[in-house]
């Protein structure tokens, strides 16, 4: 288990307590009549929130999300998701923002939070049988978010301040999708219970939200099918045992008529016939194998489904199995089985990222780099190729390379977080203390954390040695850093 990952699974296992703690500090604030009802912004006539107010609320949210649950940071796994999740809203008719995270735990959910954010947890993905079922679920989120219903449910509420309403709003969706532990019994029992009721859809807003998600499943040419097909075998886990039931099925409550209502909406459509695609197969393959904790089992279990021909996909079992190998140190191994699955798919970015990871434990790591440096030049935009590119330049002493390998990266896609923790990283080894401070602001920016960015670019312009031209651009988004501030300040 990496640094990284027991950090925050330490700070989830403190979750309770900070609740609490804040909620301490926030209750003389919000009256006695109702203390935990969230806020109104408005009529639905003028928009419950602006859209400045919907980002800030969206921000403090994932503020909570973060502290509370192992948000995946594997570049392959969350760019595949982000890929199915930005074809369905192409697909939807409600263009947005929108941004798509995974969650390394085995619950079955998923949850849309403000300002776009959807959540899906690797259990989901696990337990879906075909990538249709995975878009149902993460087209059903999408109509909730386009179609406003997680901020109807402010609309007769009392007027809140906007941390307090973020801690309930994450403290009542977490409590729902993982244990109570961290969300209703963190807010103290009933206090957090009627934060869950505040913002619980409604029967209507879930069958509107069936309804636009499966119009959006068939315009993305998946079969409208899936959705009532997987909550009917869902519900089954209902039949055997209400204990056993999935965390979906408690906070999307499935009914029979609701089942019915879905597959008539289906039927308007017909059935699609469209073939899972390989990187939905390769993603459950490497979550299966992340599953399990010992690298040993893992390797065993793989092996021993390949042997007695157990799968759904030989390429993706191979896969699982010598990213399994590659966890347990049997580099080798790992890269005979990889060899025959990259000259069938030489282009495949699964595959090319792990032979760099290979090549890199088993120190080669200039063979790493020459690999990829082809790949990054005929796909300059793909995240997973960028960053494992610029980790191989790092191993193989040349920070500075990848710094402006990662620069070049961000020119094109400038909203992904991990990357410029790598540049701030980058920066640092290459002895470039004033840019190491400017990306470490730029990623506490991107991880909704302002105050500490602010602080970062603060240090940067205190060097001594600072380049004019540099300083000037220190200053510049200094100056654009405090002014989002102030406008946050000046909403709440």
């Amino acid at each position: 288990m990496s640094a990284r990952m027991s950090a925050r699974l330490s700070t989830r296992a403190r979750m309770p307590a900070l609740i609490v703690a804040i909620m301490l500090v926030l209750l003389p604030a919000m009256g006695s009549a109702d203390p935990f009802a969230l806020p109104d912004f408005g009529s639905s006539a003028d928009r419950l929130m602006s859209r400045a107010e919907e980002r800030d609320l969206g921000q403090e949210f994932m503020k909570w999300v973060r502290k509370a649950l192992p948000i995946s940071d594997d570049p392959v796994l969350t760019d595949y998701l982000e890929t199915l999740g930005q074809q369905l809203v192409a697909a939807s008719g409600h263009p947005g923002r929108y941004r798509f995270f995974l969650i390394e735990e085995p619950t079955i959910n998923a949850f849309a939070g403000p300002d776009g954010h959807i959540g899906v947890f690797a259990g989901l993905i696990l337990a879906t049988e075909t990538e249709g079922e995975l878009a149902s679920v993460i087209a059903h989120e999408l109509a909730h978010v386009s179609q406003g219903h997680l901020m109807r449910r402010f609309e007769t509420q009392k007027q809140m301040a906007l941390p307090a309403t973020a801690l309930l709003l994450a403290a009542a969706v977490l409590g729902a999708t993982v244990d109570a532990e961290i969300g209703t019994a963190g807010l103290m029992g009933v206090q957090g219970a009627a934060a869950q009721k505040q913002i619980n859809f409604t029967r209507a807003n879930e069958e509107e939200a069936d309804r636009i998600g499966i119009d959006t499943l068939a315009r993305a040419g998946h079969d409208p099918y899936a959705m009532p097909g997987f909550f009917q075998r869902l519900a089954r886990t209902t039949r055997i045992a209400d204990s056993a039931a999935p965390a979906f099925l408690r906070t999307h409550p499935v009914t029979t008529s609701r089942i019915a209502d879905a597959m008539n909406r289906a039927r308007q459509h017909g059935v699609r016939q469209r073939p899972d695609s390989l990187r939905f197969h390769l993603a459950r393959a490497n979550l299966r194998q992340r599953r399990e904790s010992n690298p040993a089992r893992a390797v065993e279990h793989f092996a021993n489904t390949l042997e007695q021909g157990r799968y759904r996909d030989e390429t993706a079992q191979r896969y699982g199995y010598a990213l399994a190998l590659t966890r347990a140190g049997r580099l080798e191994t790992a890269r005979k089985q990889l060899a025959p699955l990259i000259e069938a798919h030489p282009s495949q970015t699964e595959f090319l990222v792990l032979r760099a990871e290979i090549d890199r434990r088993a120190g080669k790591p200039e063979r790493a780099v020459r690999d990829l440096k082809g790949a990054v030049g005929l796909a300059p935009g793909n995240w997973p190729l960028n960053q494992a590119y610029a980790e191989a330049l790092m191993a193989a002493g040349k920070p500075a390379q990848a710094l402006a390998a990662l620069e070049r990266f961000v020119a094109q896609r400038s909203d992904i977080a991990p990357i410029y923790e790598l540049m701030a990283d980058a920066a640092g080894q290459a002895g470039q203390r004033a840019l190491n401070h400017r990306y470490r602001a730029e990623y506490l920016y991107h991880s909704n954390e302002l105050e500490p960015a602010i602080r970062q670019l603060e240090l940067a312009l205190r060097l001594d040695d600072l380049d004019f031209h540099l300083a000037s651009r220190l200053q510049v988004r200094l100056a654009e850093l405090k002014a989002l501030e102030r406008a946050r300040e000046a909403r709440n």
